[in-house]
């Protein structure tokens, strides 16, 4: 059985996107099965130890049996430190897999400290997307938020996916009439993502603004490179928190927008997008 860590990069926290937000995407990773019905993966969902640093799990990743790394990064900028990035990098060194999820404006950005996919994730005040034109308030339904925060749609709601051919594996899904996942969960203010210059990677996903009709980034795969394990860089963590899967599921109390109810009276519409999780889960295995 596989190990995989989602974690995030925050102490435990009542009113944040701490891990107990996560839940359903944890629940997901451990019911899936193999031919004989025994479990495919080992799923641990933790939030940073309180009041160390760096955290212990993080700092001695690379000498953990942990096969992935999901690390939602919810943070404001103080999430991982230097010891915390380099573990992260002889983790993949050694061959494991990494998937990092953000969000809007500068939430997240302390995983600009990784090597490789750190530059594939575009900040507020800290390596902004080199179009000029693209530092621009998308959303502007929360004026506090500031870009990058391209608008997919309402919690709660789904986007329809463009995918970038060639189609990647972990977009494929036989049973939809397209063979490949049309849709993801929406949010008011995703992040930015892009594949860095020089490195194994492409876009691989990506969404349409409702506020503007701008395309944006929704996923960049790292493939194996030197080594190094395979890696996904997300434009937000809301494609992955229970709240997004689940408006009844609750949100922290600072979160203002109005929810939508697509994904309730559409669960296929999840259920695709699921399968584009399972896919992620199998695809960054080690080799």
């Amino acid at each position: 059985m596989r190990k995989i860590l989602i974690q995030t990069t925050i102490e435990p926290a009542t009113e944040d996107w701490a891990i107990h937000r996560f839940s359903k995407l944890a629940q997901l990773l451990r019911e899936q099965r193999d031919a004989d019905g025994a479990p495919l993966f080992e799923v641990v969902a933790r939030d940073r130890t309180t009041g160390v640093r760096p955290d212990p799990v993080l700092a001695s990743l690379d000498h953990s049996e942990v096969d992935e790394l999901w690390l939602m990064a919810v943070d404001v900028g103080d999430g991982l430190d230097p010891a915390e990035c380099a573990a992260i990098e002889r983790f993949r060194q050694r061959g494991g897999g990494l998937l990092v999820a953000r969000d809007h404006m500068d939430l997240g950005s302390s995983v600009g400290g990784l090597d490789g996919i750190g530059a594939a994730n575009h900040f507020h005040t800290s390596n902004p997307e080199t179009d000029p034109r693209r530092r621009v308030n998308d959303d502007t339904g929360t004026p506090a938020i500031q870009w990058p925060n391209y608008h997919s749609g309402c919690n709660g709601d789904y986007q329809p996916v463009t995918v970038c051919a060639p189609l990647h594996p972990v977009l494929a899904d036989p049973s939809s009439p397209t063979g490949a996942v049309r849709f993801f969960p929406a949010h008011p203010h995703e992040g930015a993502v892009s594949a860095p210059p020089g490195r194994p990677a492409r876009v691989i996903a990506q969404g349409r603004s409702l506020a503007s009709g701008e395309m944006f980034n929704l996923a960049v795969a790292f493939e194996r490179e030197g080594g190094r394990g395979r890696a996904i860089a997300e434009s937000t963590f809301h494609h992955f928190a229970d709240y997004n899967w689940d408006v009844e599921a609750g949100c922290p109390g600072f979160v203002s927008e109005a929810p939508g109810d697509a994904l309730r009276r559409h669960p296929a519409a999840l259920a695709e997008f699921q399968r584009y999780v399972v896919n992620v889960a199998h695809w960054l295995l080690p080799a």
